[in-house]
């Protein structure tokens, strides 16, 4: 299994990392952005998304009673209000997702309310924007809406959105995409349950890295039990929320969402508004185990938003919380810092982020400088300004940031699946749109490197199933990957540790060869699934029978001497 391999080669690789000092400081004022979403029951959602496309991550703010929506943008590291034509939205929103719904390459801007509906703005280029929300099928009355979640339910290459309501009279509701700017809602075709449960979050995941986006829910008041819907592949959802494990019923709030142990399986972080989170450790066999007091991050408070990121780029995912309490309750925590520890456990450092005593609910990741060090941005409640912590971490760790172009997968690459691997150590990001507690990250995903100069290689696999792979990749760089460019020779192919692999294209046997001895290999579908692993026992030399594979591109996965080594071949 693809996870025991994966974990086999963690167990006998060493972290070549830099001790790092991580250490942000607030400068919201300093980059002109110290503002307020006012003040807001359950607080307002924050967006730290490149909105105008030029390479830069913006700020969007949403607002309370009698305020519009703020947008800022990013102008070569300091920020500048700008004023775009949004009109009539100075009701209550919740949260603003950039995204693009017709595939043209503009982002298109859809917000949620919980007191006067939600609109869907389609962008007409140059951030000229028209109110599609009557004709587009989306119900516009209130419904009391918190969060919404994007990606590609039925894998047709336009995102569908999944809209969390906080009522138990309004039922939460997916709607599909149908490719022309309008949507349809498919509860009843899906499976998705007509009961209202409270919902705020939601986010699309791949729980059992299958290529179809499964949804997980999380509902408020204990007797809301949350939800996970595994996606049948076939436009239909089954709920395997009890014998998954991830039916908890608590106060949920956010739904984050990160490979903590990077064992190739996504976890699930879920914050709690009546004191003790819960930290979903997915087990690969679409069960989850809730590992919040083994690992250190149960957070002793009322917790809301939550975000996985790297802070030191040391090749570990760290986790930052936000609390409803502020600096006037001492005996409970104002906010969390967690350090991944690659062990199982996190330390909770909070002197990584001086200050931070403010009643904060959404919190989303972004680069303020295009650094390769991911900064955060938070919204305070009362009318308090904005948090922008700046990452100022003391290390020499490197860094690769990754940007997806989608052309028969959506165009935002959403739900497309990030690996990368340094000496036969993996890491993995799983793109998303609208998650957390209200929030939408960066649409970069930045991995750290440690002291590493050179990727081995990036696989990308999109929803369309396409598959690509770079090999010896520079660190410190933002790469940018148009879906279907990263195509290897079907010749003989030769790395330097002198890997050959032949026929190519292959009928019945393929044959191996290499240098050193070769460890043990693996061969992958263009879902990344593992369909063949062998241990080649020590040899130089080996064949396969690859006579029972379907015809279409896999890819081998060689070990030898430590380097990890992936050969794209053609079964006919």
């Amino acid at each position: 299994m693809l996870k025991k391999y994966v974990l086999a080669i963690l167990s006998i690789f060493t972290y070549n990392v830099v001790i790092s000092q991580i250490i942000f400081n607030e400068q919201a004022s300093i980059f002109g952005v110290a503002e307020t979403c006012g003040t807001t029951y359950l607080g307002n959602g924050v967006t730290f998304y490149d909105f105008d496309r030029d390479g830069w991550d913006d700020i969007t703010l949403t607002s309370q009673t009698g305020d519009d929506i703020r947008f800022f943008k990013n102008v070569n590291g300091n920020f500048v209000e700008q004023f775009l034509d949004i009109p009539n939205v100075n009701y209550q929103t919740k949260q603003v997702n950039w995204v693009d719904i017709d595939n043209d390459g503009d982002k298109d801007l859809f917000v949620t309310s919980d007191t006067d509906g939600n609109r869907l703005f389609e962008n007409t280029g140059n951030l000229v924007f028209q109110d599609i929300s009557s004709s587009s099928g989306i119900n516009t009355t209130n419904t009391y809406s918190y969060g919404a979640s994007w990606g590609d339910y039925n894998n047709d290459g336009y995102l569908d959105v999944f809209i969390s309501n906080r009522s138990y009279t309004f039922s939460n509701v997916l709607y599909k995409n149908n490719g022309n700017n309008t949507f349809t809602n498919e509860n009843n075709a899906a499976g998705i349950s007509s009961a209202g449960y409270m919902s705020f979050c939601s986010a699309f995941l791949d729980i059992n890295n299958d290529g179809w986006q499964d949804i997980y829910i999380s509902n408020d008041k204990v007797n809301n039990k949350n939800l996970l819907y595994k996606n049948n592949g076939n436009g239909t959802f089954t709920d395997i929320s009890l014998s998954s494990g991830t039916d908890v019923g608590i106060d949920a709030m956010s739904v984050t969402v990160g490979d903590f142990n990077n064992d190739s399986w996504q976890d699930i972080y879920i914050t709690n508004g009546v004191l003790g989170n819960v930290f979903f450790r997915n087990n690969g066999d679409e069960t989850f185990t809730d590992i919040a007091v083994s690992t250190g991050t149960i957070f002793n408070s009322v917790g809301w938003g939550a975000t996985f990121l790297d802070a030191d780029n040391d090749m570990d995912l760290d986790l930052y919380v936000s609390s409803e309490f502020d600096q006037s309750n001492t005996n409970f925590l104002n906010a969390a810092f967690y350090i991944n520890n690659n062990n199982g456990t996190f330390t909770l450092n909070n002197a990584s982020f001086p200050g931070d005593n403010k009643q904060s609910f959404s919190n989303a990741l972004g680069d303020i400088n295009n650094d390769g060090f991911g900064d955060l941005l938070v919204s305070n409640n009362n009318s308090e300004n904005i948090f922008l912590w700046k990452n100022e971490t003391i290390t020499s760790n490197n860094w690769l940031k990754v940007k997806l172009n989608g052309v028969q997968s959506n165009a935002d690459g959403i739900g497309s699946f990030i690996e990368i691997s340094i000496n036969g150590s993996k890491q993995y990001r799983y793109t998303m749109c609208g998650e957390g507690y209200l929030s939408q990250n960066s649409g970069t995903e930045i991995f750290g490197l440690g002291s590493r100069t050179i990727v081995d290689y990036i696989k990308v696999t999109w929803l369309s199933g396409i598959v690509d792979m770079y090999f010896n990749v520079s660190a410190n760089q933002v790469l940018e990957i148009t879906e279907g460019t990263g195509t290897l020779a079907l010749n003989d192919y030769q790395q330097e540790n002198l890997i050959s692999v032949y026929p190519n294209p292959v009928n019945t046997e393929l044959n191996l060869s290499a240098q050193s001895n070769i460890d043990n290999l693996a061969i992958f579908n263009c879902l990344g699934q593992e369909v063949l692993s062998i241990s080649p026992k020590d040899l130089k030399k080996t064949s396969i029978d690859v006579s029972h594979l379907k015809a279409g591109v896999y890819f081998v996965n060689v070990n030898v001497s430590d380097s990890s080594n992936v050969i794209k071949i053609i079964k006919i």
